[in-house]
């Protein structure tokens, strides 16, 4: 441990910790409500859900623009007025129940989030040592799910113990955020750079595999975070607060398993972490399309979520083989591949879902089976700078 991080609890790693706390209220409220809100208030089918979450993954497509917002803020500041931003959207989410309402709000929010995350993976990969990362990482995802219970807790308690209407649930999950990055923001110190990051796009050549693996990711992510909850409503007809108590169980297995799945890729190595996940989509995937019982589709959620853990591996990956200086611009560049098919995704597959369900997500396990093949390109034991 380097003097950065001994002595005082105020530390750049604490501050790591702190902010995975902070954006599962946000997130949680948001992921939990919207399908149950847009149907109940706002009467959307399909089409409409997939159109929002399209637009919702816009700002993700421009997370690029983060290297010129940081010729104005230290990525430091970014980071907490990105999280503030994201507090703001889910606070007011629903108290514009139409789709020009929901659309301004989720894009508050999404603004938020998306530059949150690209700052934050430039600060984690330049913070943590290469041989602790993964381990580290796999902590640092078990703490947002221990902030996730708390969120799907409350939620639950708001909705079917204190009768809280979704829009005060919204509000509050946001809230939340707002204040932990208002503490965050006068409690800690501004951290100098390790390695002073280039303030201009990073595109190289080299870099194509983890490029190709992000762009595939983005693709099967939104299949995921869009159709598999929505499937939980329309066909199983799940309430808020099932969903709900499905998140909850989604983080429980989390906090337990994502801090071993870190070690697991420390281990085993990203190449065989990876070919792991995208085995195991494959057949999440196929289930999906196949599913006719509630608590078997449940079971498909919750394993489709402990794999999210697994792509700690491509992390890692990247920062095994990036050079130091590249880490902030190069993570802008890699969330808007990751948000090329994300962008597209939801629309399209919104209106196949209409025709059938099931062809969604026989796609999805498509897509995991390409990033298979992908990921046999990954070097076994070493990664040189080509």
């Amino acid at each position: 441990m380097n003097k950065r991080q001994a002595g005082s609890w105020r530390n750049p790693i604490t501050l790591l910790f702190l902010m995975a706390l902070a954006v599962p209220f946000s997130l949680g409220a948001w992921m939990a409500l919207i399908n149950n809100f847009v149907v109940e208030r706002a009467g959307f089918n399909g089409a409409d859900i997939g159109l929002l979450q399209s637009l919702r993954e816009v700002p993700g497509f421009l997370s690029f623009g983060v290297v010129f917002v940081l010729l104005l803020m230290r990525e430091q500041t970014l980071v907490l007025v990105s999280l503030i931003l994201l507090g703001i959207g889910t606070c007011l989410a629903g108290f514009l129940p139409t789709f020009p309402g929901l659309v301004l709000t989720t894009m508050v929010m999404s603004v938020g989030f998306h530059y949150f995350e690209t700052v934050n993976q430039s600060l984690q990969m330049q913070w943590l040592k290469k041989d602790q990362a993964a381990a580290v990482l796999g902590r640092l995802i078990s703490v947002g799910a221990l902030a996730s219970v708390s969120c799907y807790g409350l939620i639950y308690l708001a909705l079917n113990v204190f009768g809280l209407a979704m829009e005060w649930v919204f509000f509050l999950g946001g809230g939340i955020t707002i204040g932990v990055a208002v503490f965050a923001w006068l409690t800690f110190p501004h951290y100098p750079a390790v390695v002073e990051q280039n303030k201009r796009l990073v595109f190289r050549r080299r870099y194509w595999l983890y490029y190709a693996l992000t762009f595939m990711a983005g693709a099967r992510r939104q299949i995921f975070v869009v159709f598999a909850g929505f499937l939980m409503v329309e066909k199983f007809k799940f309430d808020a607060s099932a969903i709900a108590l499905m998140f909850l169980i989604n983080m429980l297995s989390n906090i337990a398993m994502a801090p071993r799945i870190g070690r697991l890729i420390g281990r085993w190595g990203e190449r065989r972490a990876l070919a792991v996940e995208y085995l195991g989509l494959i057949v999440v995937f196929t289930g999906y399309a196949l599913v006719d019982n509630a608590w078997l589709a449940v079971g498909l959620y919750v394993v489709d979520h402990l794999f999210f853990a697994m792509a700690i591996a491509m992390k890692t990956y990247f920062q095994k083989i990036a050079d130091p200086a590249d880490l902030a611009p190069s993570a802008g560049v890699a969330f808007s591949i990751n948000h090329i098919a994300a962008v597209v995704i939801p629309t399209l597959f919104g209106m196949l879902w209409l025709v059938s369900p099931s062809a969604v997500f026989a796609c999805g396990a498509a897509m995991a089976a390409l990033s298979l093949g992908l990921s046999r390109f990954i070097p076994k034991n070493s990664y040189p700078r080509q």
